[in-house]
Order: structure tokens, then sequence, then C-alpha cells
């Protein structure tokens, strides 16, 4: 097996846990990262942590604080936020999670009303857009999982909210396209990048 088909193994594996404590932690939370830790050196640094871990994932994701309330609430963009974070050299990799709308194909018209008035005033016309986004009756709540690996790799997967009529599985069904947020996945991997760079 190639490097890079490993690692794109390890990290699907790593999302795949993020993804299933979120969900078990239920909607309406706030954005947050997890650094994913190589295994093996957690347990070296923090032993008493051996029977919390699965020895036999070479990541262990690891939760952050979530993202503060100026970013949650949408006063501060979240390329801001990420320009500004950087992580230690322990650390392998990061996946963010965040709460998102996802629009059916047909409501770009809706949202071009919206905005064409504003386009002169860029945070209004982002306002109106994630008020016009909000407000559309064929609006989904989705979770976004935005992973990338020191090494160059990354993920995004797609949760979508189960409508209210729709039956509860235990499985989820996370989703991915080969063009899910390329900007957020390029933010996440400049948060490896040295300082000094």
């Amino acid at each position: 097996m190639s490097a890079d088909l490993h690692a794109e193994i390890v990290l699907a594996r790593s999302v795949h846990e993020v993804a299933e404590f979120v969900d078990g932690e239920g909607w309406g939370r706030s954005p947050q990262m997890f650094a994913l830790v190589r295994t093996a050196d957690l347990v070296a640094a923090e032993p008493a942590l051996i029977d919390q871990v699965d020895a036999a994932d070479e990541l262990t994701p690891v939760a952050q604080d979530p993202l503060p309330d100026e970013v949650a609430g949408g006063t501060m963009p979240l390329d801001e936020f990420l320009a500004t974070t950087s992580w230690p050299p322990a650390v392998a990799g990061c996946v963010l999670v965040q709460e998102i709308v996802v629009l059916p194909p047909d409501a770009e018209n809706d949202l071009d009303e919206a905005l064409t008035p504003l386009l002169a005033d860029a945070d209004a016309a982002d306002a109106a857009g994630r008020a016009a986004a909000r407000a559309h009756p064929g609006r989904r709540d989705a979770r976004l999982f935005a992973a990338a690996l020191r090494s160059g790799n990354s993920l995004c997967l797609l949760q979508l909210r189960p409508a209210e009529d729709e039956e509860s599985t235990s499985d989820l069904d996370l989703r991915t396209h080969p063009n899910l947020a390329p900007n957020l996945v390029e933010a996440l991997r400049h948060t490896f990048e040295d300082a000094a760079d």
C-alpha cells in the first residue's frame, strides 16, 4: 500500500471517529476543532489514557474548545480565525466540524435576488445571503467535516440532518464530493505552516 493511500485511510478513520462523537452530542453545537495526535505519542505522554484510546488507531482525535462566539455567530469570518491558528509539531492533523445550511441547486435565483442590491457592501451582502439561506424553504441543516494532515492529505465529508419525518438510523450518512470546501481545506493546511515561513 502506498504511503498516500495509507494516509488517506488513517485520515478517513479519524474523521469518522470525530463524526460519531459529534453525532452523539446532538445538533445545534458551535463549530469545533479536533487535533489529530499520533496515538503512540499520546499514550507515551499520558499513560493513563491507555484505556481510553484504541491502540490500533494510528491517530487519536483530541477535542479542542468550541470556536469563539464571534466565529460561531458569524461576526468573525472563519478564514480570519483559522489564519490566527497554528498547531505544535506533535499535532499530525486536524478536523474542523461546523453546522452549515445546504440549499437545493434551484435556490441560486433566490440568493441572487437577495444579494444583487447589496453587492457594493460585502458585509451587507454576506448577511443578506445568510439570512436568505436560513429562510429558504428547501434548506437542509448539515454538518461539514473538513480535515487536513500535516503531510498534505485532506478529506471533507457532509452529514445531512435527518428531516423530522425521516426514520433515524444508527449508521452515519456521510457524503463527499471531489470539490467540497476547497478553500476551507486550504485554510486548514495553512494552520500547519511554521510561523517563520
